[in-house]
């Protein structure tokens, strides 16, 4: 007897998971609780550890269709714009890694994955208010549902990691914040290399953009992410600041990246948030995957590809467990396969956050982060190589 599945959230870690679990024929229902899956944080970039397994579930070439390849990686001198370091990107990074990289407006990547979901397995609307370990869900509207398994896939502010790991083991503010912003490229007629994906480094802060919009579009838009040292204390959620704070930030830097900047409107400042290594991902029926339980700071482009990496992970494993009656077992193999891969991911992406925001006086750490630029992918390949899907096959930990 196959068990019944409820996965709280329908973000790109849920959505992957119910379309994994569907395809093995094991019941999920997926609980939502935005009542549309609307555009929430702008862009997502995907590289090939998180592209190979949708391309496995059968949804490479939908989502294909609507993304777009970056030539190349840079890292970039934030004043100067000089080429730090370089690498491959578009046909030879895919050739390299057996899967694309891929930069997507994040309500494309999660329209696309909700299409391949049963719709009436896919409940918007439904904000969950609490979870037990025996598997009972409360919405907000008083109702409950209980399940086999209940997956938290709720995100950073995750409601079902206090089932888990109790209350007081959210993510803590990392010291740094963030603006974002989606320019049209024809408003760019400074930027270099404009399909290119581009770190520009520079003291106490650093811009990320990258191409995305699929062919359809021509490619036509440039999502950036601007990354600032401070405040030195958050308080609450997103906040609005005085108009021309980000570009105050980034005064005296290439007039490509203060165009870039003062291209759009100044979006809220967001809290850039790390999750503290959690002792278990379990309890009961209840597990956790994604931000819920390892969110990591954005500098390798990681975090939903983790969150993918976990769903074929625990898709796997409950089938698996599911088919020979031992669930228990299979939640407890999860974290076994799984914790190790994502918290060295997360430790390396704290540490490219450092290298980009290191001071002009500082000549040693200036050298060796240049040579860490230059030798970034295959210092990393270890990231991108990766296949979550032969894990539970060979029965070798993460």
């Amino acid at each position: 007897m196959t068990p019944r599945v409820a996965v709280v959230g329908a973000g790109i870690g849920g959505l992957t998971l119910g379309i994994a679990l569907q395809r093995a024929g094991v019941t999920v229902d997926l609980y939502e609780q935005a009542d549309e899956l609307r555009e929430v944080g702008a862009a997502v970039a995907l590289s090939a550890n998180g592209t190979r397994e949708l391309y496995r579930l059968g949804v490479g070439e939908a989502i294909d269709a609507v993304s777009t390849q970056p030539t190349e990686l840079i890292y970039r001198d934030g004043r100067t714009a000089e080429r730090i370091a370089a690498h491959t990107g578009g046909a030879d990074y895919r050739a390299r890694f057996d899967a694309p990289y891929w930069g997507i407006h994040r309500v494309d990547l999660q329209q696309t994955l909700a299409a391949a979901v049963d719709p009436e397995h896919l409940h918007l609307g439904r904000p969950v208010t609490g979870v037990t370990e025996d598997g009972t869900i409360t919405f907000d509207d008083g109702s409950t549902e209980t399940a086999d398994v209940v997956v938290g896939a709720d995100g950073v502010h995750s409601v079902v990691r206090d089932a888990v790991a109790g209350p007081g083991h959210g993510p803590v503010y990392s010291g740094t914040s963030a603006f974002r912003g989606l320019v049209n490229r024809s408003d760019l007629p400074s930027l270099p290399d404009p399909l290119a994906i581009q770190f520009w480094a520079g003291p106490h802060a650093h811009l990320l953009h990258y191409p995305m919009g699929g062919e359809k579009r021509d490619h036509d838009t440039v999502n950036f992410f601007a990354v600032l040292c401070g405040p030195e204390r958050w308080e609450g959620g997103n906040v609005s600041v005085p108009e021309g704070e980000l570009l105050d930030g980034f005064a005296g830097w290439h007039p490509a990246v203060r165009e870039m900047l003062a291209a759009v409107a100044q979006s809220p400042r967001w809290p850039l948030l790390s999750q503290p290594p959690l002792s278990r991902w379990t309890r009961g029926r209840v597990v956790l995957i994604g931000d819920a339980c390892h969110a990591m700071l954005p500098h390798h482009g990681q975090g939903a590809n983790q969150s993918i990496e976990d769903a074929v992970v625990l898709a796997d494993l409950l089938a698996d467990g599911g088919a020979g009656g031992d669930l228990t077992a299979a939640l407890a193999a999860y974290p076994r396969h799984r914790r190790a891969r994502a918290r060295a991911v997360a430790r390396s992406a704290w540490d490219t956050g450092t290298l980009l925001h290191l001071p002009d006086d500082d000549v040693a750490g200036l050298a060796e982060r240049d040579a860490r630029f230059k030798s970034y992918l295959d210092a990393n390949a270890w990231v991108h190589e990766y296949a979550a899907s032969a894990v539970t096959t060979t029965g070798e930990a993460a």
